[in-house]
């Protein structure tokens, strides 16, 4: 789930425990364009105060209306509204190119369970939360990583807690401003350097540190689909024990730091673990998009953007990569064309 919604989870808590009332809206189902996606949740405090997003503006305005012109009744149940049915709507609304979006609004109570939900998000783990609309009730439950939203009409049910993990290796200082984007961009993230000059200074909050190796790392977390792997350490002795390893799994990024010198020596060296060219491709190295980046910070966003676009399924294309760019500019700087003339 997104940082920004689980903020709405936990300030929603908060105003149940200090006894405001509030309303959760969340995103149920999307037709054409629209600014947020489904599961993307917005709270209305009893006095109008808001926190999330659902839309660009105009609809939470519309909600806040609700709420000041009639309240939040205590026994209230939850229910379904459509905005931007028709195009009037979805230009009043601010939906784009007739966009409909579907809420589930539903009146919070100590019974709908957000602390409980909230501690369990904290602990770590993936769960479901089941929402009865005829009676407002909710349960929890465990939940895998393929799960996803579902409503029925009846039933509402959202997953929350970490949906992606993040192995990185290497304690450096890069992996400290890395790690700290990743945990706001809500990987579940574990750093693995068996080094102890650089782990006994680690201090990344909602990280995890581990001193094992780490290709015995990469082969205890079973990684899977939703995984990441990044190698920052520059040194081949634990970098390419990572790399040997994450290339055979189904993680959906396996990249390295280095230079394009070193990269292709890294993969020359890959060769010799048998693998085999379909798993060296997957190899992003040199990591990250080609920003112009040369400090920690700078690197790191490079790195997390291209984590972002293969999370996301957006291929594009070789130039904009550290080692498509470079080698462009290259041949800028002897004013030829990309063919050589």
């Amino acid at each position: 789930m997104e940082s920004v919604d689980l903020d709405v989870l936990k300030t929603s808590a908060r105003w149940i425990e200090e006894g405001r009332r509030a309303l959760l809206v969340t995103v149920v189902k999307t037709w054409g364009s629209s600014p947020r996606p489904e599961g993307a949740m917005l709270a209305v405090r009893d006095d109008g105060l808001v926190v999330g997003s659902v839309s660009g503006g105009c609809i939470e305005d519309d909600l806040i209306a609700r709420v000041h012109a009639a309240g939040i009744a205590a026994d209230a149940r939850p229910e379904a509204v459509k905005y931007g049915v028709t195009a009037e709507e979805a230009h009043r609304f601010g939906l784009p190119c007739g966009g409909t979006i579907q809420l589930v609004l539903e009146p919070l109570t100590r019974a709908s369970g957000l602390a409980a939900l909230c501690d369990a998000i904290e602990c770590g783990r993936l769960v479901t939360r089941t929402l009865a609309l005829a009676t407002g009730r909710a349960t929890l439950a465990d939940a895998d990583a393929t799960a996803g939203l579902a409503f029925d009409g009846e039933r509402l049910v959202t997953v929350h807690g970490p949906r992606y993990r993040m192995l990185v290796i290497g304690a450096g200082q890069l992996s400290r401003y890395l790690t700290q984007i990743a945990v706001g961009l809500d990987y579940q993230v574990t750093v693995c350097d068996p080094r102890e000059e650089y782990t006994d200074a680690w201090d990344v909050p909602g990280t995890k540190l581990v001193r094992t190796m780490p290709d015995d790392t990469v082969l205890e977390m079973k990684l899977d689909a939703r995984s990441a792997v990044i190698a920052l350490t520059h040194d081949p002795k634990l970098d390419d024990l990572a790399l040997m390893e994450a290339l055979k799994t189904p993680a959906f990024y396996v990249g390295a730091l280095g230079s394009r010198r070193n990269n292709a020596a890294r993969r020359e060296r890959l060769k010799e673990f048998d693998l085999s060219d379909a798993e060296l491709a997957r190899l992003h190295g040199p990591a990250g998009f080609y920003i112009g980046s040369r400090t920690p910070p700078e690197i790191a966003i490079s790195i997390l953007a291209e984590v972002t676009a293969a999370k996301n399924g957006v291929s594009l294309p070789t130039i904009v990569q550290v080692e498509g760019a470079k080698a462009a500019r290259e041949i800028e700087a002897r004013g030829e064309d990309a063919c050589g003339v």
